[in-house]
């Protein structure tokens, strides 16, 4: 069908937008070469998840189809890895065209037969003194084991002459000594890397051997695991588990350069590896040291423009934030708007006051050091009631998770698991606070993002702070569900998957198409991360071809083609991929007016979103707070910067601005509006100050003229 898209595919389609950021010249260079480094973290992550999953299905469900683009997953598998090989060259070309441009900055990456010969014979004496103890080389034929190499390492593999069949040595480089950049200046600009000494000087640890050839090599594991379970064992299970996903099966074996065919079939023989998953690479196998090259300069030329989230201007410094929110609904944007002076300070305040009995939250992510972790401990150390439900199967924040339980329960948080077979991916909050005649008040927060102080300055999410008593009655119904393993299924004013979240949606695309095919006016918009919901997106096929007006931002995964005759023809989608990552989910349904229902939750329209996990999206009443939501969505759909808009072949193409129209970049856009409205509050605040000082002063007979 042209008008769908494969899921894998549309992904790689994403993560080339990303590396397309490696070549904006509008982005700083020292910008550009991170985003060549999230690239290739970006493709690790897909190989181990996706291409795990698929080759999993490969083994046990060969004839399983994909939905929307009916091939097998042999055939998916097939499609990705040409897919990613042609991706390459870009992403070599990005990294040399970028290094090349960081020179004139005075950095330079050079190879051990660029070096000097100064350099050289310091390298070698770097090599004996400084890597040579701490590392062993291992001679491998048929006679001796293969040894196990660990997921995402760097080895250096050379081949050795043998008298009877193949014969490698491998030599495991990145270990924990984490110390990749070799400088060879003294500011550090100018470096080698070490797995490139080690090459070099490989022959060293095989004595009695003849090195034939040499190369860096890295093998990519999969990461498709999942596990049942709710209980107190639970823990213990994901924590064997943990360990388990580091000695899965390889899905992929990248090599640096051109090596020995003959030694590369060995390797993969004894990796059980097909040969076409063998992928070569002319630049380092590894890019996450292009982060540290940042720290080195901080010319401003080299990175983007310093910003810092900044208050919210809807929230008072001299009232609690419990207060405020009492009084009127409150919408938070990030990282525009910070995470410590609203969402922490309303933590803080709130497990300090004596008059707060309880707290429940949902975990999914958390930052190292985490305040909100901090927060709920003290709150349980002053004897309130703490409930956390914490996700221990988010995928590879597993091991973080596993800990942060325990730091709870030994704070006496009460800590449960979520449902069985289905993570809990929500962003709920429910605050219970005693007030007057023996009532109690409530504060709830359904955000778009995690709880994570680090991720909220640099993903755009939203938050929502409302004392709605409806929707706190829903959140303790999630909370109450989470505890006994069960699913809400008929909310007041939430949606709440598995059960209630999409088909209250079809229901509202429902009321769209019905308006639309009365003469109305029907709208439908969203902006999630990813869209591969059949139902949902047969709804919008559906509504398009009734003429329902459809306006679709997704930024990564869309399995939905626009522009197609007959079928998809009143649908646009955009992405947008820049300087933070796009991350709120907004649902729109209806055009404006009383009648517009808006929605922000954590759900994107993915099967494994809105039927296979528990996720919470609210609706926002507040006609202050619509109105903001419509303003940020028509700057997002104006963004002619950062914005790709997909074509009806599925490809995508930069949003250019027209003839004398002003660029819009919508991040920068959302950053000097915080800022601005922040200054224009504290403007009136000190107006409305200065007229009551001198208020006061007429009024006890004094004035300001001398």
């Amino acid at each position: 069908m042209d008008y769908l898209e494969n899921r894998e595919l549309s992904w790689l389609k994403f993560n080339k937008r990303v590396l397309e950021e490696a070549s904006d010249p509008r982005t700083p260079v020292l910008e550009r070469i991170s985003f060549s480094a999230i690239y290739q973290s970006n493709s690790d992550e897909f190989f181990m998840v996706r291409v795990g999953s698929l080759s999993h299905d490969e083994k046990e469900k060969p004839k399983k189809k994909d939905y929307f683009s009916d091939m097998t997953p042999a055939q998916q598998l097939d499609a990705v890895f040409t897919a990613v090989r042609r991706l390459q060259p870009e992403a070599e070309n990005a990294f040399r065209k970028n290094m090349e441009k960081l020179k004139a900055a005075g950095f330079e990456q050079v190879s051990f037969d660029k070096a000097s010969p100064e350099e050289q014979s310091f390298l070698e004496l770097y090599f004996k003194r400084e890597i040579k103890p701490f590392i062993s080389g291992l001679v491998i034929n048929d006679s001796l084991p293969f040894p196990f190499l660990k997921n995402k390492e760097l080895y250096a593999v050379v081949q050795l002459n043998s008298k009877k069949g193949i014969a490698v040595g491998i030599i495991p480089i990145s270990g924990d000594r984490n110390e990749r950049l070799i400088p060879l200046s003294n500011d550090g600009k100018r470096f080698i890397l070490e797995e490139d000494v080690v090459l070099q000087f490989a022959h060293l640890m095989f004595k009695g051997y003849k090195v034939l050839d040499r190369a860096i090599m890295r093998v990519t594991r999969s990461a498709d695991i999942m596990v049942s379970g709710r209980g107190a064992e639970f823990r213990d299970r994901m924590e064997e588990l943990v360990l388990k996903r580091s000695k899965l099966a390889p899905v992929r074996l990248e090599v640096s350069g051109e090596f020995s065919r003959d030694a590369l079939n060995y390797i993969c023989k004894k990796l059980k590896l097909k040969n076409a998953r063998v992928f070569n690479s002319n630049i380092p196998l590894d890019l996450s040291y292009l982060f540290q090259l940042q720290e080195l300069d901080s010319a401003p030329e080299l990175h983007y423009t310093e910003r810092t989230p900044r208050r919210s201007a809807m929230l008072n410094e001299s009232r609690s934030v419990f207060s405020q929110v009492k009084a009127k609904d409150i919408l938070l944007s990030y990282p525009f708007e910070s995470m410590s002076s609203s969402f922490i300070r309303l933590l803080d305040e709130s497990a300090s006051d004596p008059k707060v009995i309880s707290i429940k939250i949902t975990l999914y992510r958390l930052a190292r050091n985490s305040k909100v972790i901090s927060a709920l401990c003290t709150a349980a150390e002053n004897g309130k009631d703490v409930l956390v439900m914490i996700e221990l199967r988010a995928r590879f924040d597993e091991a973080n998770n596993i800990e942060w339980s325990k730091i709870l329960q030994k704070s006496g948080v009460r800590v449960i698991y979520g449902p069985k077979d289905l993570k809990a991916h929500s962003k709920l909050l429910l605050i219970t606070r005693k007030a007057q005649g023996g009532n109690f008040d409530y504060v709830t927060q359904i955000g778009t993002g995690n709880y994570n102080e680090k991720t909220s300055a640099l993903y755009t999410d939203l938050m929502l702070l409302t004392a709605d008593r409806e929707i706190a009655a829903d959140a303790e119904d999630v909370f109450d569900a989470l505890q006994n393993g069960t699913f809400v299924e008929n909310p007041r004013k939430l949606l709440v998957s598995p059960l209630a979240l999409r088909p209250q949606v079809l229901k509202m695309m429902d009321e769209q198409i019905e308006i639309a095919k009365n003469g109305g006016e029907g709208y439908i918009a969203a902006k999630v991360n990813s869209l591969n919901d059949k139902a949902i997106i047969e709804k919008l096929i559906e509504a398009s071809q009734a003429g329902v007006k459809t306006e679709l931002i997704v930024r990564g995964i869309c399995c939905i083609i626009p522009g197609i005759s007959g079928y998809t023809d009143n649908i646009t989608v955009r992405s947008i991929v820049g300087r933070f990552l796009e991350h709120s989910r907004i649902f729109i349904f209806g055009t404006d007016g009383k009648d517009q229902k808006i929605y922000i939750g954590s759900a994107d329209y993915m099967v494994r979103n809105t039927i296979r996990r528990v996720e919470v999206a609210a609706p926002v009443e507040d006609e202050r707070l619509k109105k903001r939501i419509r303003e940020m969505f028509r700057v997002l759909m104006a963004d002619n910067v950062k914005a790709r808009i997909m074509l009806s072949d599925g490809s995508y193409v930069h949003a250019a601005p027209a003839e004398g129209e002003a660029l819009i970049n919508a991040q920068e856009y959302f950053y000097e509006e915080a800022y601005s409205r922040l200054e224009k509050k504290s403007a009136v605040r000190s107006s409305s100050k200065s007229k009551s000082t001198r208020k006061k002063r007429k009024s006890s007979g004094t004035s300001d003229k001398k």
